[in-house]
């Protein structure tokens, strides 16, 4: 979101090598899909994340980093599936 689009690139890479030798929670992939602007694959590991039960998923009501996401309608079946809204 900074700008910064290189770095975040490169932060995805290194979470890839990190997830071949350890867990490595869907949620970081979240937040770096946002930064680099691409929703679709945002959502891919959104489900992900629920999947597992990702516990950071309690930040998804009030982090400003999905809002972006908010006037997405996968976003409130989201947050309907984690809890977060009726």
């Amino acid at each position: 979101l900074s700008g910064e689009r290189n770095e975040a690139i490169r932060v995805m890479e290194e979470l890839k090598k990190l997830s071949e030798q350890g867990y490595v929670s869907p949620y970081y992939s979240v937040v770096l899909y946002l930064a680099l602007g691409e929703k679709d694959q945002a959502f891919e590991w959104l489900d992900k994340a629920y999947d597992e039960r990702s516990d950071l998923l309690v930040f998804l009501g009030r982090d400003p980093i999905f809002d972006s996401l908010r006037s997405d309608p996968r976003f409130a079946d989201m947050m309907r599936r984690v809890g977060l809204s009726k």
